[in-house]
């Protein structure tokens, strides 16, 4: 096993923003290997993130954007449990991000919970109507459906959105990375779209 060294556990936390006494426990229990310990980091931030997420977030800032010709603006509330969180560099950009992502993608609403029952009832009422005369069994139906009703959720839903900085993330991951990463609860708790004419 290769000989764990400062400069190593440095650069460990470098990478990862991780604490010295984590960084050299990841390279320890990875026998050396900088990938793993970066992927054992990884995993027991995302671990801790999910724990976190329970927490009280009544602290935070609001995030803006306004886009080129000022045509469309947004304002989103993003809460942590600090001030001191608040006001961080990579918190303030989170916002940021947010405000921008909301401009270009247009949710309607941050997540699945707070669509209206009405709504959510009328969207089913036009797939089941699109699979009537489908000819398919009904479970496999109702299968269909609930994919397409997940589909819309990803369109509509702020948090099942992907990131339109990175297709390959949701904005859900994206907060659980932010959790890990700034060790605090982090939330979206409204946002307001504007456009001209809109």
């Amino acid at each position: 096993m290769a000989e764990i060294t400062a400069d190593m556990v440095k650069l460990l936390r470098e990478a990862t923003s991780a604490g010295v006494l984590d960084c050299k426990k990841a390279l320890t229990d990875s026998k050396g290997d900088f990938e793993a310990a970066v992927e054992v980091l990884r995993k027991k931030g995302l671990a801790s993130a999910a724990k976190k997420a329970t927490r009280d977030a009544n602290e935070g800032i609001i995030g803006s954007y306004i886009h080129s010709g000022s045509k469309v603006a947004t304002l989103v509330e993003v809460n942590c449990e600090t001030d001191f969180v608040a006001r961080t560099d990579q918190f303030q950009q989170l916002a940021r991000d947010l405000a921008m992502h909301v401009t270009a993608a247009r949710p309607q609403w941050v997540a699945r919970e707070e669509v209206p029952e009405e709504i959510v009832a009328k969207e089913i009422e036009i797939y089941r109507e699109q699979m009537a005369t489908s000819g398919k069994p009904a479970p496999v139906v109702e299968k269909i459906i609930e994919g397409k009703l997940d589909k819309w959720y990803s369109e509509m839903c702020l948090l099942e959105q992907s990131f339109v900085k990175d297709q390959d993330v949701t904005i859900k991951d994206l907060l659980t990375t932010s959790i890990a990463t700034l060790g605090e609860n982090i939330r979206v708790r409204r946002f307001a779209r504007l456009e001209i004419g809109g």
